[in-house]
């Protein structure tokens, strides 16, 4: 698999994700998804590194891109896509613990699949 499809399939992916959990989503997520999942499938397949640090290491990759896209899409460009504001331990409402801690839970199963994959790739 090469980095345009994982790209793809991380766009859609989260798009998807973001439709089931809030019922709508924006074009600039599917850029934020791929992101997320080629930096995801690097640091999976990249180096030796423990299943707790690969977890960690992506929870804290899918927290920063979004607060970057954040800062851009939301503050920078006025488009208001999404505002933590309102949940507790938000940073400038881009990013918040309680999605940090989503985002590591949903990364468990996904780098189990990852290593498993590149163990075959």
């Amino acid at each position: 698999m090469n980095y345009i499809e994982i790209f793809l399939i991380g766009g859609a992916a989260y798009n998807l994700i973001e439709y089931l959990w809030r019922g709508y989503s924006h074009w600039t997520m599917t850029i934020d998804g791929g992101i997320c999942l080629v930096g995801i499938y690097l640091i999976c397949t990249l180096g030796e590194m423990n299943f707790v640090y690969k977890v960690l290491s992506c929870s804290a990759l899918i927290t920063g891109v979004e607060f970057v896209s954040g800062l851009i899409i939301n503050k920078a460009l006025h488009l208001d896509i999404w505002d933590y504001s309102a949940l507790p331990m938000n940073f400038l409402g881009q990013i918040c613990v309680p999605y940090t801690l989503l985002w590591t839970a949903l990364c468990v199963p996904l780098v189990a699949v990852i290593d498993i994959i590149s163990e075959f790739g």
